[in-house]
């Protein structure tokens, strides 16, 4: 199976432009406004509002928004957490498959194919941290244009492909239960026009999030916890990836 994955991988032509380019992702108003009206679906969370950031192919923070009245409408500590998950998305994914952060739960768990993950790329605390709270999820948010780094292992992170299968950042959504955070974006990169994954774990060969643990252990190696009972009716309500033409 992952000889199949891989080989396209490897043969796929990469998506190469400046580190410091956002030219080809959203820019922060088209996030915010994208990310409000996928909060106001029914996502099988708790109805939170939500952080959401995007990082390019580089791991440079190009936007980050909130869907909340002010910065502090949403968990606080979501807002690093977004842009987590858009950084280890895109670390993780290639231009043949496709690695959401939900798909990383339990492979990092111990006895997992992927242990010790989560600790391999620690959190740069000043570029997350510094700066003015009051510009927190504007256009001029103090993480814009940095790399933040940090590693992600539960549902929100998403790899951002384009109409020609390139692979050109990364999404982070955070503020509700880790299965919603998934739902919401999920959603959210079909509406940005950005989900036209190659290749994945799960049985679609894709990057959705995977409901196969029983017992304390997953079947194949990359599920993820169910967030309540009935959250996996929600994702037959979630749009196809689209396939490059």
């Amino acid at each position: 199976m992952f000889l199949k994955i891989l080989i396209p991988a490897l043969m796929m032509s990469s998506f190469t432009y400046a580190a410091d380019d956002c030219s080809h992702l959203p820019d922060h108003a088209t996030l915010q406004k994208t990310l409000k009206e996928v909060r106001q679906t029914a996502n099988g969370g708790l109805n939170l509002d939500m952080w959401g950031a995007l990082v390019n192919r580089s791991g440079i923070i190009c936007a980050v928004a909130f869907t909340g009245v002010q910065y502090d409408s949403q968990w606080l500590g979501s807002r690093v957490i977004s842009a987590q998950k858009a950084n280890t998305a895109n670390a993780f994914s290639l231009a043949g498959l496709a690695l959401s952060t939900a798909n990383l739960y339990s492979a990092v768990q111990p006895g997992g194919s992927l242990f010790g993950l989560q600790e391999s790329n620690p959190i740069d605390t000043q570029a997350a941290y510094s700066g003015d709270s009051a510009k927190f999820g504007t256009s001029a948010d103090p993480m814009k244009g940095k790399r933040i780094g940090g590693i992600n292992v539960f549902g929100g992170g998403l790899a951002l492909y384009n109409a020609k299968g390139e692979i050109v950042g990364g999404l982070g959504v955070s503020g509700d239960t880790s299965c919603a955070d998934h739902n919401i974006a999920w959603k959210l990169r079909n509406k940005l026009n950005l989900d036209y994954v190659p290749g994945g774990v799960s049985v679609a060969k894709n990057d959705q999030i995977i409901f196969d643990i029983k017992n304390g252990k997953s079947a194949g190696g990359f599920g993820h916890p169910e967030c309540g009972k009935g959250i996996g009716s929600f994702l037959k309500e979630l749009p196809p990836v689209r396939k490059v033409q």
